[in-house]
């Protein structure tokens, strides 16, 4: 099982950027996708985590702004980020609690950071 994110990149303080977590190889099932972020010199923060069966939950930072979303067809989780600040700057990572097929518990599996960049 292997987890790729993608979207990241440079966007001016309002705008919008949305990010992409997708999980492939042998997957029996995906109980949870959840993104963090970490700052220059702060440590990795916790920000959004969707269920397999769609329920959210965001931290306080980014709630309003940011939505979580899940495609279990296409074992990938969305990240769509509105009203950036510059404070949103950061890595952003994703981690999938996912099932391999042939296994009966889920177990963490981590994609490799994207940058997100906010400035005008």
């Amino acid at each position: 099982v292997q987890l790729q994110a993608f979207g990241g990149g440079l966007a001016q303080p309002g705008g919008s950027l949305r990010l992409s977590c997708e999980a492939s190889g042998s997957i029996g099932g995906v109980s949870s996708m959840r993104w963090y972020r970490q700052a220059p010199g702060e440590e990795r923060r916790f920000i959004a985590m969707i269920t397999g069966d769609g329920s959210p939950k965001y931290s306080d930072s980014v709630k309003d702004r940011f939505t979580i979303s899940i495609d279990n067809t296409k074992k990938t989780a969305y990240l769509q980020m509105t009203g950036l600040k510059p404070e949103d700057t950061a890595v952003y990572y994703c981690v999938g609690a996912i099932r391999p097929l042939g296994f009966a518990s889920p177990k963490d599996y981590f994609g490799q950071g994207t940058q997100v960049t906010v400035s005008s």
